[in-house]
C-alpha cells in the first residue's frame, strides 16, 4: 500500500502527489480516511477515533473500511442517493468524476486536504475539500466546482457532504420547533427509510428546524458515553439534510436545498458549498458538544473568547413607546444593579411615518424626533453619565410598505412579477432584494451611517421578522430567478463581511423572530444570538438545552424577564429566573421601575456573582447532568474550566408533587483528587443559604456519588446556583 506522507516545513506549506492513495485528516481524538489513486474515484474509507498511519492497514483488515465513493454523482450506475447532478449544454445529463491531484497543506488554523477531480469527457472540474481545524475535534468538507468550458453548466443537486455511517443501533438527536418554542430536542431510533431535516423558508433557517443532528452508533445516545456522530451545516439559507437509512448501509447527505434553486453555472465561473462541520465523539453527546464549543469559540464566532456584557433590553420593558426619559430611567436603574450594557429595541425611528407598531417605517432609519428630540447623541449622554454601554436594534434587511424606502424604491422588493405583493409582519412588511448590489450598500449603510454617526454604540441587535415571502427578484434575469435562496445569502455575507472589515469590535446579536437563525452560516460575523423571543425560564430551559447541543453559552443571550412571563403568563420566582439565565450570556429583558427594592437587591446580588463566574460559564466546559426531556422532575447542568480548578453547577426543579422522587446528581468535569468549597451564589436571603454553602467536598464524591437535591430542592420552581473551587 502506497502511502502519503506529507512534512510541513512552513506553515502555509503546500504538497502533492499524483501516486498517493491513502490520506489521513485528524484533530486530536478523531480521524478521516480518504482513498484517492488518480484516474480513479475516490473513496471515504474511515471516521471515528483517531488513528495513525500505522493503523491504516488495520482499517482495511478488520473489515472497517467503507469503499464508499467520497462524492457520488448522479448519471452513471444511477440507483440511491447521489451528492450531485447536473445538465451539460447539450443536454447530457451525467457526471463520470476521476481524481486528477491531491494536495494536503496547512496554514495557522488548519491542515486541508483537496482532492481535485475531473469530468471524462466535460470540461468540468469538482474540488472536494476536508478541513482539521487545529486545537479543535472539528473536521469540515464542502465542494467547489468550477465549469471549465465555454457554454453552462445548470447545477441541479449540490450537496456539502456524502457520508457513510456504520449500520446499526442508531439513533438521531435532533431539534425543532416554532415561535417561542424554538431548538427543542427531539431523539428517535432510526428505521430503515428515509428521516430529513429541512428548511424552505429563505431567511430564517432554524425557527423550524435546525441544521444540525447527532447519530450515536450504539443504541440511544447519552451524555457521557458512547460513540457519537455530530454534524451542523454553516449555512443560513434553505437546506437538505437527508438520513438514507437501508437494512446494511446508512448514507447521509448535507447541503443547501436544491429544490427550486437549480443554478446556472456560466463558463468560467466557480460555485462553492457551504462547510458541513463534523466531530466524532466516544463519549456521547457531551464530547460531541464540547467539541462544537470549542471550534466557535476559536474559529466561528466573532470575537469568541471575549467575554461578554450583561445588558437590559427594552423590549419587555416598554415595546414600541421609546422615549427619551424613559430610556434614561432605564438605564440608571440598570446600572445601579451592576449593569453594563443598554440595549435600546424596536421603536425609535421613522420620520415620516414614526415607528409606533409593526406595520410601518422599516427601512426608515432616522430617529423619531418626537419620542427622543435629543436624538441618539442624547442616549448617549445618557449612557455615558451612568456609566453604562448603549446598543441598539435594527431590522436592515426589511422595509414595509408604509414607509419611504418603499415609496422611493420599490423595485429594491422582493416580488413575483405580475402578482400581488404578500406582506408580513402588521400585514405590510416585505423583504428587500439582498442579491442587488445597491441594497446591499444600503443595507451596509445603515449600520455605517449609525457608526459613523455615532462610534460609541457598543452593540447591535440585528432582526429579521419575516419570511422570503414572495419568490422573485427585479434584479436577476430572467433565467437565475430559481438563484434567489442561494444569492440572496451570498449578498448577506456581503454586506457582513464589509461590516466585520470596518467595525470588528462592534457586538452584534443575530435574532429572528426570537431563534430562528442560530446557524453557523451567520454566526462568524456575529457575537451571540437571541435565542427565543419566549422568555419563560421553565421553557427556557428545554430550550437552551436543546441549543447547548451545538452552540456554546457565551453566544446564547438568556435574559431575565418579569415576573408574570409575557409570552406564557407563568409566574416564577426571581431566584429560578435568574439561576437559568446566568447559564447563558445573563441578560435582562424587564422594566426595571415595576420591580420590587428588595428585588432590585437580589438581582444586584445575582449579577455580581455572575460577573465572577463569568469566565467559566462563557469559556468553560459544559456537562449536562439530567435532562429536563427525561421527566425526573429537575434538571442539572454545569460548567468547569479545563484546569478543572473551578466550576459552576445549576439545578433547577420543573415539575413538584408530595414525596416525589428526586435524584441524585452526579457532577462531572472535576477531578477526582482535588478537593472543592462549594459556594451558593444567589440565596434569597445572603444569611440562608443552602446546606452546600461552605462545604469541602472531594471530586471523588461529587462525580461518583454526587449530591442529594431532594434535600436541597424541596419548593416548587426551586433552583440552585452554586460555585466550585479547588481547595489547594
Amino acid at each position: 500500500m502506497k502511502k502519503k506522507i506529507c512534512l510541513m516545513l512552513l506553515l502555509g506549506g503546500l504538497c502533492s502527489s499524483s501516486v498517493a492513495k491513502d490520506y489521513l485528516v485528524s484533530t486530536p481524538n478523531t480521524s478521516l480516511l480518504i482513498t484517492a489513486v488518480p484516474g480513479e474515484k475516490s473513496k471515504f474509507q474511515y471516521y471515528g477515533s483517531r488513528i495513525e498511519e500505522r493503523d491504516i492497514q488495520g482499517v482495511y483488515d478488520s473489515g472497517q473500511a467503507f469503499g464508499v465513493e467520497s462524492y457520488p454523482v448522479f448519471g452513471l450506475n444511477t440507483p440511491g442517493e447521489r451528492a450531485m447532478a447536473v445538465a451539460h449544454a447539450d443536454g447530457n445529463m451525467s457526471l463520470d468524476l476521476v481524481v486528477e491531484e491531491v494536495r494536503q497543506y496547512e496554514d495557522a488554523g488548519a491542515q486541508t486536504t483537496e482532492i481535485r477531480m475531473k469530468d471524462l469527457v466535460y470540461p468540468f472540474i469538482l474540488k472536494q475539500y476536508f478541513k482539521a481545524y487545529k486545537g479543535t475535534d472539528v473536521i469540515s468538507t464542502w465542494v467547489e466546482v468550477e465549469n471549465v468550458g465555454k457554454k453552462p453548466v445548470t447545477l441541479y443537486r449540490f450537496a456539502s457532504a456524502f457520508l457513510p455511517v456504520p449500520r446499526g443501533d442508531n439513533w438521531m438527536t435532533h431539534f425543532h420547533g416554532y415561535w417561542g418554542a424554538e431548538h427543542m430536542m427531539d431523539e428517535e431510533k432510526l428505521t430503515n427509510g428515509q428521516k430529513v431535516i429541512s428548511n424552505k423558508d429563505g431567511l430564517a433557517n432554524t425557527e423550524t428546524d435546525n441544521p444540525s443532528f447527532m447519530l450515536s452508533m450504539d443504541g440511544k445516545a447519552q451524555e457521557e458515553y458512547g460513540h457519537v456522530l455530530g454534524g451542523a451545516l454553516a449555512w443560513s439559507g434553505t437546506y437538505l439534510i437527508k438520513m438514507d437509512v437501508r437494512n446494511t448501509t446508512f448514507n447521509i447527505s448535507a447541503g443547501m436545498n436544491e429544490e427550486t434553486s437549480h443554478y446556472i453555472l456560466e463558463s468560467k465561473e466557480r460555485f462553492v458549498t457551504p462547510e458541513f462541520a463534523m466531530t466524532y465523539s466516544t463519549t456521547g453527546k457531551g464530547g460531541v458538544s464540547r467539541a462544537f464549543h470549542r471550534w466557535a469559540r476559536q474559529y466561528k464566532l466573532n470575537q469568541g473568547n471575549v467575554l461578554r456584557d450583561i445588558l437590559l433590553n427594552s423590549w419587555e420593558g416598554v415595546y414600541f413607546k421609546v422615549n427619551q426619559k424613559g430610556m434614561d430611567e432605564m438605564m440608571e436603574a440598570f446600572s445601579a444593579m451592576g449593569g453594563e450594557l443598554f440595549v435600546m429595541d424596536d421603536g425609535w425611528f421613522g420620520d415620516k411615518y414614526p415607528r409606533d407598531g409593526g406595520n410601518s417605517s422599516l427601512g426608515d432609519w432616522t430617529v423619531c424626533k418626537k419620542k427622543l428630540p435629543e436624538g441618539i447623541e442624547g442616549l448617549l449622554r445618557s449612557a455615558k453619565k451612568h456609566a453604562i454601554k448603549f446598543g441598539i436594534w435594527i431590522e436592515p434587511e426589511m422595509a414595509n410598505t408604509k414607509s419611504e424606502l418603499f415609496e422611493n424604491h420599490p423595485d429594491w422588493i422582493m416580488r413575483a412579477k405580475g402578482r400581488p405583493l404578500s406582506t408580513g409582519r402588521g400585514k405590510t412588511q416585505v423583504v428587500l432584494d439582498l442579491t442587488n448590489p445597491e441594497v446591499q450598500d444600503f443595507v451596509f449603510g445603515v449600520v455605517d451611517n449609525l457608526m459613523t454617526k455615532h462610534p460609541e454604540i457598543a452593540y447591535m441587535k440585528w432582526d429579521d421578522n419575516s419570511s422570503l415571502l414572495d419568490y422573485g427578484s427585479s434584479y436577476l434575469p430572467k433565467n437565475k430567478q430559481s438563484h434567489i435562496y442561494i444569492n440572496y445569502h451570498r449578498g448577506l455575507n456581503k454586506v457582513l463581511e464589509r461590516i466585520r472589515a470596518k467595525y470588528p469590535e462592534l457586538v452584534l446579536q443575530v435574532c429572528a423572530g426570537g431563534g430562528a437563525r442560530v446557524n453557523y452560516g451567520l454566526l462568524p460575523y456575529f457575537n451571540e444570538f437571541w435565542t427565543s423571543d419566549d422568555t419563560d425560564a421553565l421553557q427556557r430551559i428545554y430550550m437552551q438545552w436543546g441549543v447547548s447541543n451545538f452552540y456554546p453559552a457565551i453566544a446564547m443571550a438568556s435574559h431575565v424577564s418579569a415576573d408574570k412571563n409575557h409570552q406564557t403568563g407563568r409566574i416564577l420566582p426571581l431566584k429560578f429566573r435568574f439561576d437559568v439565565a446566568m447559564s447563558g450570556r445573563l441578560g435582562m429583558e424587564i422594566q426595571p421601575k415595576d420591580m420590587k427594592e428588595e428585588d432590585k437587591e437580589f438581582a444586584k446580588r445575582a449579577i455580581a456573582a455572575y460577573k465572577g463566574i463569568r469566565p467559566v460559564v462563557q469559556l468553560g466546559d459544559l456537562y449536562r447532568l439530567v435532562s429536563p426531556y427525561d421527566n425526573k422532575g429537575v434538571a442539572s447542568l454545569m460548567y468547569a474550566t479545563p484546569e478543572k480548578d473551578r466550576a459552576v453547577f445549576f439545578a433547577y426543579k420543573i415539575s413538584h408533587f408530595i414525596n416525589m422522587i428526586v435524584p441524585n446528581v452526579r457532577m462531572s468535569g472535576l477531578d477526582a483528587q482535588k478537593r472543592y468549597r462549594i459556594k451558593d451564589l444567589t440565596a434569597v436571603k445572603t444569611n440562608e443559604p443552602c446546606a452546600l454553602h461552605g462545604k469541602v467536598i472531594s471530586g471523588k464524591i461529587l462525580m461518583e456519588e454526587g449530591i442529594a437535591l431532594k434535600n436541597l430542592l424541596k419548593s416548587e420552581y426551586s433552583s440552585l446556583t452554586l460555585e466550585l473551587e479547588e481547595v489547594k
